[in-house]
């Protein structure tokens, strides 16, 4: 025991707890920034087209430590980028997680996001992006419904739209009157139109016992308005046309008009590969608002390319129409002809096998 009086004790020692040192954390949106050509990085980042970018540079409005840019010229880290005298923090746009937004258009709405004529358009219905803009893939004209993608990726929507690609698209469509097969065939081996020769990869009557029947039909460009074109060559009316697949991917049932549906990370994996771009590793997505998912079946279709389309499993096959204001203001029900009865679920689909169409 000890009988030191506490006063007289020595203190004992309080060893200070080291600091503990900070770890440098690497957001996982930014990799190591490897040189990109400056049209890529600044139309990532909304500034502009591509194309409008090119521009600028032929104008000498762009400069990098104060010398114009030339075209093809790319950035690196420390470069000093100017636009019009004033400086671009372009760093926070060398890389940005990819997203792809399935779009359900309605009737009356346009593609574009200025309009002179004031209609309304496609991206005031989509989420915000806090760096970048929305690039739509293709087009659909204002009296055409369905299926539109639209994404941040200005590479992969390339690739998505490129003539060479031929992806498929598919419609359902709804004509007045009767069809003759001579006219079927003819659009089925091809019709010239006034910019060249145009067919339907695919035909298939669906439903109709009255004076509208509904066929779905697969072409595998994106021509402006070119499958009323082909309709209209053989005199036949398109009363309605939706599209309802591009590519792999197809509408979802449950996605109503003016709703969106984001691909999650397995899909658009899928998708990039489908693309023959790499896959991204996955990262937080750079929306101020979040993205309603109203759809609960996969958006992948049985993609089998543009030689092997399956004549009975197109993508809604067992599909029940309805008009606009019915589909925004009800759930989709599906039709199954097999047992003559009307259910709420769609058929099972197989999931898209990844090959790319040659």
């Amino acid at each position: 025991m000890n009988n030191t009086p506490i006063s007289k004790r020595a203190a004992p020692i309080l060893r200070k707890k080291a600091t503990p040192v900070p770890k440098k954390t690497v957001p996982p949106s930014a990799p190591t920034l490897a040189p990109e050509r400056i049209q890529k990085v600044l139309s990532r980042g909304g500034l502009g087209s591509r194309r409008e970018i090119e521009r600028w540079i032929e104008e000498k409005r762009l400069t990098i430590n104060g010398q114009p840019v030339t075209l093809g010229q790319s950035l690196k880290v420390g470069d000093y980028l100017e636009l019009n005298g004033r400086v671009v923090h372009w760093e926070k746009f060398t890389y940005q997680p990819t997203q792809v937004l399935i779009y359900n258009k309605p009737v009356g709405e346009v593609v574009t996001r200025h309009d002179p004529e004031n209609r309304p358009t496609i991206f005031t219905h989509l989420p915000k992006l806090s760096i970048g803009r929305w690039i739509a893939v293709g087009r659909l004209d204002i009296n055409t419904s369905g299926l539109l993608l639209v994404t941040n990726n200005g590479e992969l929507a390339n690739r998505l739209m490129h003539p060479s690609t031929q992806l498929e698209r598919e419609y359902a469509v709804r004509i007045l009157g009767e069809v003759a097969d001579s006219s079927l065939e003819r659009l089925r081996q091809g019709v010239e139109l006034e910019d060249g020769l145009a067919k339907f990869e695919d035909i298939q009557f669906f439903a109709g016992e009255g004076a509208n029947k509904w066929y779905h039909v697969v072409v595998n460009e994106g021509r402006n308005r070119l499958v009323r074109r082909l309709w209209e060559s053989q005199q036949v009316v398109v009363s309605r046309l939706m599209r309802v697949r591009y590519g792999p991917i197809m509408l979802p049932e449950r996605v109503r008009a003016k709703a969106v549906y984001e691909l999650n990370a397995k899909e658009l994996a899928v998708l990039m590969e489908f693309a023959g771009l790499a896959a991204e590793k996955s990262v937080p997505t750079t929306t101020q608002s979040p993205v309603t998912k109203t759809a609960t079946k996969k958006p992948f279709s049985n993609y089998k390319g543009s030689k092997g389309v399956d004549k009975n499993n197109l993508a809604h096959h067992d599909w029940t129409y309805k008009s606009d204001a019915q589909a925004q203001a009800t759930p989709s029900k599906f039709s199954d002809k097999r047992h003559g009865k009307t259910t709420g679920e769609q058929p099972k689909r197989t999931r898209f096998n990844g090959k790319k169409s040659r």
